[in-house]
């Protein structure tokens, strides 16, 4: 039987992801025992950490299936620091002898979602194992000063020691692909079976809804909101989701902000929308990403107006996506995805074609 050793990028008890779509894929297949290694701090702390902290205790995930183990590994702040895995590796020493003795007479599989020294040093200790590392952002983008530089360079440490390499996006591919020939473009997907029906959609007024879920933090585009909102001045501009990253100007007054929902009925309320939104702004931090809801207010049937970030720079040619270059090009894009009609038969099957379980078959992984 086989078994998974996951280091995870976010916690097991927050919102579900592509972390925790990908182990419960991978129990699905194998029926295998996961060792799920929660993320420690890799960067000095912040105020900021508090208010996502306080957010993170409302857990779609807190409750743990029986073949899951999750291990909370202690460290210091001290990542960024010279040494630090020196001071740390005590810490760490109960998390990794759990980690070998989990795998012990097992055929076991290690995929690491964060580049960090932990992760190093369970390479290290399991070397020989089958290994992957799921790139889902450009990590270093995230720092700044030394302690980015120092990030680079354990990450590029992480590349050269597993035995496979997955990206999500484009700009993930070329960032790795002089490193690593052998890599994987594995795109972010959706959870089919959260899906609600079509066909209960409320009926629709004049009044339009353009909406997005989500998390709204420093890559949000407020500017851009704000334009579309005066473009759309007899419409709505709904958007769901804690926010981390406030508005620094007035907003109109068709701006409506509700707090975050479970997924499953974040999903519901989608169903309300007339265009779903991806207002991101484009700098280094949003250029590898490759956004989850993309893919569900697509299944759901709906229109996309986004941005000119990520992986969605990529998108302008699909069926009902619409990529706004500026904020002074919103009302002739709204428009456009306004005009635009799905049906049934065409959102069932960008469902199944962009489920987590069809991405990660794709990949021949467990063959």
């Amino acid at each position: 039987m086989k078994r998974l050793i996951y280091l995870s990028p976010v916690p097991w008890a927050s919102f579900a992801q592509r972390p925790q779509k990908f182990i419960q894929w991978f129990h699905s297949c194998t029926g295998g025992s996961i060792l799920w290694i929660d993320p420690y701090p890799t960067r000095f702390p912040r105020l900021s950490d508090l208010q996502r902290l306080k957010f993170s205790e409302n857990s779609e995930m807190s409750k743990c299936p029986n073949w899951v183990e999750v291990v909370k590994p202690t460290a210091l702040p001290l990542e960024p620091l010279p040494g630090s895995g020196w001071i740390n590796a005590f810490f760490w020493q109960k998390t990794i002898n759990c980690s070998v003795k989990f795998a012990e007479d097992h055929e076991t599989l290690i995929v690491v979602g964060k580049p960090s020294l932990l992760a190093l040093l369970v390479l290290k200790k399991l070397k020989g194992l089958r290994s992957v590392y799921d790139s889902m952002d450009d990590f270093p983008s995230f720092y700044r000063g030394f302690t980015r530089n120092s990030v680079e360079r354990r990450e590029v440490r992480l590349v050269k020691s597993v035995s496979d390499i997955w990206v999500t996006s484009t700009q993930l591919k070329k960032k790795w692909q002089n490193i690593r020939c052998d890599l994987q473009f594995v795109p972010n997907a959706l959870d089919a079976s959260l899906l609600p029906p079509i066909s209960i959609k409320t009926e629709k007024n004049q009044t339009k809804i353009f909406g997005y879920v989500g998390t709204i933090a420093e890559w949000f585009d407020w500017n851009w909101i704000v334009a579309l909102a005066k473009a759309r001045a007899q419409d709505t501009i709904r958007l769901i989701g804690p926010v981390f990253h406030p508005a620094r100007m007035t907003l109109p007054e068709n701006i409506e902000i509700l707090p975050e929902r479970p997924h499953a009925a974040a999903l519901h309320a989608m169903l309300d929308f007339d265009v779903g939104l991806i207002p991101f702004i484009k700098n280094d931090l949003t250029a590898s990403v490759d956004p989850i809801k993309f893919y569900e207010y697509r299944a759901l049937g709906l229109p996309v107006m986004s941005t000119n970030f990520g992986e969605m720079t990529f998108r302008a040619n699909e069926p009902g996506t619409f990529i706004s270059e500026r904020p002074d090009d919103v009302g002739a894009i709204a428009e456009l995805a306004l005009c635009f009609q799905d049906d049934f038969l065409s959102a069932k099957k960008f469902a199944i074609e962009n489920s987590w379980e069809n991405r990660f078959n794709a990949t021949k992984l467990l063959t």
